[in-house]
């Protein structure tokens, strides 16, 4: 991964849902905590929430849906097309439903980016915190990646972790790890406006100001 081409990152997200990952990049941005201007929000469905919080935030939306497309190549290339024509230079997946293959990811290579609600490579796919659950497991959290061709398994820049506590259902974990993701992700991405990416014995990372590794999991 290459640092930012410049101090604020030209940022597309690409939504299907409620989109409170969004709502935390869009109040990130406005409060000067991520040097990032989200460009457009595109969702592959049009009925998503989060076109709504881009509408209210003044930023360009649009919807492309991938059942008009005859095949993958085709829907991502129109994604391509609509990122480039908005200035992106950064994806950031905030809930996207689908997943992207090599036409989507040549275009960006190396800067799409996805939170996805478990400590990798723990419980990768749907429903990850249900399968936390079922596993036992006393820590869960959210782990904020580089895309690859694989599901929830590339590069790993920011982690944090919440405790899973006995009384948990899948909806009140969901919740918790909920609002970690909402503290990690503008901290990832701002981490990579500030050029403070790197990669150390094969490993991405995020570097605080003095270039130390800070402390991978704290508990919000």
């Amino acid at each position: 991964m290459d640092p930012a081409p410049s101090a604020q990152l030209q940022l597309g997200v690409l939504v299907s849902g409620s989109g409170t990952n969004l709502q935390a990049l869009l109040d990130a941005s406005r409060s000067g905590e991520l040097s990032a201007s989200v460009r457009v929000v595109i969702s592959n469905r049009p009925g998503a929430y989060a076109l709504e919080r881009a509408a209210q935030a003044g930023v360009p939306h649009e919807v492309v849906r991938h059942q008009d497309f005859p095949n993958r190549e085709a829907f991502e290339d129109r994604l391509l097309e609509r990122l480039r024509a908005q200035g992106v230079e950064w994806i950031a997946l905030a809930g996207f439903m689908r997943v992207l293959g090599s036409t989507f990811l040549r275009g960006y290579p190396g800067r799409v980016l996805n939170i996805h609600p478990s400590l990798l490579p723990a419980f990768p796919g749907l429903h990850a915190q249900k399968q936390a659950l079922a596993a036992g497991v006393k820590l869960a959290g959210a782990t904020v990646h580089v895309v690859d061709e694989g599901v929830d398994t590339g590069p790993i820049l920011i982690q944090g972790a919440v405790p899973v506590l006995h009384t948990d259902t899948e909806e009140t974990l969901s919740q918790r790890i909920l609002k970690l993701e909402h503290l990690l992700y503008p901290r990832a991405l701002q981490g990579i406006a500030a050029g403070r990416v790197q990669w150390r014995d094969g490993r991405v990372c995020i570097v605080d100001d003095s270039g130390q590794i800070p402390e991978p999991l704290w508990f919000p």
